[in-house]
């Protein structure tokens, strides 16, 4: 059955968006003389809760502290981390080959249209996707729904479209929704198990999207 569909995760798949965030948290932590666990982050990394989670943490470990005033802080060290990024390496080259092979192509995302639709103007890539699924407007990953409605956006089948992900927890949510599912792990999840994945690649660059197409 021919491909017609690809469907993106955002954060670490289109742009290594959860270094630059890993890095803000990890400083926050530090700012208050303790050590932020990077077993507390794999465990919530691809999902919605992040910030509640880290937050959460963050209280247990320094009692008394003020997370409500630390939010706006948190988000504004993320967006100066964020200011110079662009999408990891070899995203426009399968961006512009889904384009030349009029594939349809949509974003799934566990954040919020609010995190999402701005970086992709910033990253010029937004015009590009047909359709942006978000986390404010459906269940987040690891459940399925992100990903069924993006496939309901593009009017394609599951049998249909290949979906690219960073995190297990995104596999989990592709594969729930009978995606086949291409995971690309960034520096932040390369140690992490991606064995419910169809294909493992180190990079965007290390396989044409071609080679995919035909498989």
């Amino acid at each position: 059955m021919p491909t017609r569909a690809l469907v993106f995760d955002f954060d670490g798949t289109l742009a290594d968006t959860e270094s630059a965030v890993l890095a803000s948290w990890q400083e926050t932590f530090a700012d208050h003389g303790v050590e932020l666990p990077l077993e507390a982050w794999y465990a919530v990394i691809g999902t919605q809760h992040t910030t509640d989670a880290m937050f959460a943490l963050l209280a247990e470990r320094v009692p008394g502290v003020d997370t409500e005033a630390l939010r706006p802080v948190t988000r504004a060290r993320v967006l100066k981390l964020l200011e110079t990024l662009g999408p990891r390496d070899g995203v426009l080259g399968y961006l512009d080959s889904a384009r030349d092979h009029g594939l349809k192509l949509a974003v799934a995302s566990s954040s919020s249209g609010g995190w999402v639709l701005p970086h992709l103007e910033r990253l010029g890539i937004a015009g590009y996707f047909d359709a942006v699924c978000t986390g404010d407007r459906h269940a987040a990953k690891p459940r399925p729904d992100l990903y069924l409605a993006a496939l309901d956006a593009l009017g394609a089948k599951a049998g249909d479209a290949i979906a690219f992900e960073d995190t297990p927890h995104g596999v989990t949510s592709a594969k729930a929704a009978g995606l086949t599912c291409v995971a690309v792990p960034n520096a932040i999840t390369e140690s992490l198990d991606f064995g419910a994945a169809d294909v493992v690649l180190p990079s965007f660059t290390a396989k044409p999207l071609e080679a995919l197409l035909s498989r």
